[in-house]
């Protein structure tokens, strides 16, 4: 059932604004929790004075570290960042007390009541002061600021360099982006009489919020029961700091024994709340002068911020990927992770690829520009094909490869050969400059080499021929629970309206992993699958005395249930009678895990992703010489996502993945001065509004991946890591100057 109209299960909730958010509950005899942060960036011997705070009106409590019960601090990777502070304070974020009121107002004004006193340190503020043995170490574990390095090791780039006709050596830099969701962190923790704890919270994980809650109230998993909610965005932002906000609230409950909400403003979620990595790209490529790429050297750093977060994982992405979609037999990459006391970074959409996409799609641009070959025959000499092999040593033989089809879509849809002999290269009559530009890239797909990953889903028939499906995909707002129900009324043959998504929680249903890395609709979509087939076994193992026919014969279509050349039928209600008249459940539990890939992590090498999705992106672009203003005039965006279960949602997530590209490239800065925000509200930090979108055309490609009982990989990331190299080539095209950070910012004097 690929559906070409929209349909989104949430929709109507949505629209009329009857969808209940976190913020939206409210239960009776509910507390409401604050932060408390200190104007430290970097700090010891940190004493808490709450006297004030806790004489004063509706002031019920006030918490620091020493009244947590388990551990204090938490990671997915390293157990280093405080969900509240100690005796060290590593950034301006970092929450020292929470207070607990009767109302949110009291709480507040408590919380300007709390005095913090703490020696102040010197910070450590870039990558570059990072780097120097000699600045003060920021982590609080290893012997340095490097707290993740990875290398690759394949081939000897020195000797190819030597006999290569063309050497060139680049810095680029990409800044640091906050994912800009459109709720805040918000929590409600409720105890209930049993000892459980109930949390109703935005996150995108709600295993790894039961993890953090529990350990932090040094109670079993069991105690802690975390419910899936609607969610108002998280782009890979809803994980650690998200997962915090619960376990505070969840503290707040279980020390007062009453309801406790805490919801952010905007202010501490941008304080707190973990960023994209700013990272700084040195790559040295050698060329043959038919534009053969024979050799790779590249040094990449990324600034961790004060914890280490999943730096390792993004690092990881970025090292597999720092080629690109590119075929290159010797490459020697090592990537850095460093500590500084900035805010820390993590996830956000593209996790690691967008940074280096932007670097070595304008080297691929720069490349051809010095051999004057056309960028789109550099791309085509070294771009992956059918069993070639990826600078990680894997051959690409599991799935249709089919980079040069989804670039030769694009090319064909914008017209780009066309137009891009009439780019000004900053020559024009008038002020206007045109140019139009491309990238284009590979994703793999889920977690890969990351680490294990798995998904669960379950199938529960109703007497009244109704079925409900839950799976441990969680839905962020990207419309995963839309596609699970889509995946299973198309594999049982029955009416989408026979399905409703039941939302899980922490109690009902296997941890399958947080819902990030693209991974949504092959994981949660193969496990759907998976159960329909145990499904479909039950139902024609009990069903096919009724229907006279062996259960091999038994198949599923047009809403009904079908004996052996659908002779016999029973309707769903039929069916589900019939099974609890012979006191059988109809129920299924289905599991996927990945394929199985393997890695060396000393030198970089094995199979990073079982599959990857190929994507292209092009931009038509103007920029007035006078001001240096760039306008975007049209996009055309290609992806092969294996199958669409969802036209429209595709679309949707092709056109949301590009303007947040759109924002990448032109006008996001999440920037510090002296390691404090500059901005703590959207008055200060630029995103882009629909006048900032021009017209996108999508083309969805579809080629059945194999790796995947759906067929379907997936469109979610892929969307929004190529537009800022495709305007950045753009802008080159249109006025001869090559911009290598991020945003881009021209002024006229450029342009002279």
């Amino acid at each position: 059932m690929t559906m070409e109209k929209a349909f989104r299960n949430d929709g109507y909730a949505k629209v009329t604004g009857r969808a209940a958010y976190a913020d939206d509950y409210a239960v009776a005899g509910m507390l409401h929790m604050v932060p408390v942060y200190a104007d430290y960036v970097s700090a010891k011997n940190l004493t808490i004075h709450c006297e004030e705070a806790s004489a004063s009106a509706g002031c019920v409590r006030v918490l620091t570290a020493a009244d947590v019960p388990g551990q204090t601090h938490f990671g997915q990777i390293e157990k280093d960042y405080p969900i509240l502070a100690t005796d060290r304070i590593r950034s301006w974020g970092d929450v020292c007390a929470l207070v607990i009121a009767e109302s949110r107002e009291a709480a507040i004004a408590a919380a300007a009541l709390v005095r913090i006193e703490a020696e102040p340190l010197k910070p450590v503020l870039s990558v570059q002061e990072a780097l120097d043995p000699y600045a003060p170490r920021v982590p609080g574990y290893g012997k340095s600021n490097v707290v993740v390095e990875h290398h690759l090791r394949k081939g000897d780039p020195d000797a190819a360099f030597a006999s290569c006709e063309l050497v060139i050596e680049e810095e680029f830099n990409t800044q640091t982006i906050e994912q800009a969701y459109m709720e805040p962190e918000s929590a409600l923790c409720v105890p209930r009489s049993d000892g459980v704890i109930e949390v109703y919270g935005s996150m995108q994980h709600p295993f790894s919020t039961r993890r953090f809650t529990a350990a932090f109230l040094a109670e079993p998993l069991s105690n802690i029961e975390v419910y899936t909610i609607v969610v108002g965005g998280g782009f890979g932002g809803k994980d650690d700091t998200a997962a915090c906000v619960c376990a505070r609230a969840a503290l707040g409950a279980r020390l007062t024994g009453r309801p406790v909400k805490m919801t952010y403003d905007r202010e501490w979620s941008f304080r707190e709340s973990y960023k994209r990595h700013p990272y700084t790209m040195r790559y040295k490529v050698g060329v043959t002068s038919e534009g053969r790429i024979m050799a790779v050297k590249a040094t990449i750093y990324a600034n961790s911020g004060a914890y280490l977060s999943v730096s390792p994982w993004v690092t990881w992405r970025s090292t597999a990927q720092c080629c690109g979609p590119y075929s290159i037999d010797n490459v020697h990459a090592d990537v850095y992770a460093l500590a500084t006391n900035t805010v820390f970074n993590g996830a956000m959409r593209g996790f690691g690829a967008p940074q280096v996409n932007f670097a070595i799609e304008e080297l691929i641009d720069i490349v051809a520009h010095e051999l004057k070959i056309h960028p789109l025959g550099m791309r085509r000499i070294n771009m992956v094909k059918q069993d070639s092999v990826t600078i990680t040593g894997q051959k690409l033989d599991g799935h249709t490869v089919s980079m040069e089809d989804v670039m030769n879509r694009v090319v064909h849809e914008i017209g780009y050969r066309k137009k891009y002999e009439h780019c000004s290269f900053g020559k024009s009559e008038g002020d206007e400059l045109y140019g139009i530009g491309l990238a284009i890239s590979y994703r793999g797909s889920s977690l890969g080499a990351e680490g294990m990953d798995f998904c669960s889903a379950v199938i529960n028939g109703q007497f009244d021929g109704s079925l409900l499906l839950e799976t441990g995909i969680h839905e962020n707002g990207q419309g995963s629970e839309t596609a699970m129900m889509l995946i299973l009324a198309e594999a049982l043959g029955c009416d989408l309206k026979r399905v409703r998504y039941r939302r899980s929680s922490t109690s009902s249903i296997p941890d399958s992993g947080t819902t990030v890395a693209t991974r949504g609709t092959l994981m949660g979509g193969s496990a759907v699958m998976a159960a329909v087939s145990d499904f479909k076994r039950l139902l024609s193992e009990h069903l096919a005395e009724r229907l006279r026919c062996e259960p091999t014969d038994v198949n599923f279509h047009g809403d009904k249930i079908w004996g052996l050349n659908y002779e016999y039928n029973l309707t769903w209600e039929e069916a589900m009678r019939e099974l609890y008249l012979q006191r059988v459940t109809p129920y299924a539990f289905g599991t996927f895990k990945a394929p199985d890939v393997s890695w060396d992590d000393t030198n970089g090498q094995g199979d990073a992703y079982f599959t990857y999705v190929y994507s292209c992106q092009a931009v038509e672009l103007t920029v007035d010489r006078k001001t240096g203003a760039i306008k975007l005039l049209n996009i055309v965006a290609g992806h092969d996502i294996g199958k669409a279960i969802n036209k429209a949602m595709v679309l949707g997530q092709m056109h949301g993945g590009i303007a947040q590209g759109i924002g990448m490239a032109l006008m996001e800065d999440f920037r510090f001065e002296e390691g404090r925000p500059l901005a703590l509200n959207f008055d200060g930090y630029a995103i882009p509004r629909m006048t900032d979108v021009p017209p996108i055309t999508g083309i969805i490609i579809e080629n059945h991946d194999p790796n995947s009982l759906t067929g379907a990989k997936g469109i979610g990331e892929p969307a929004t890591e190529l537009i800022a190299p495709a305007i950045a080539n753009a802008v080159f095209n249109a006025t001869g100057v090559r911009v290598r950070n991020l945003p881009i910012k021209l002024k006229p004097e450029d342009l002279a």
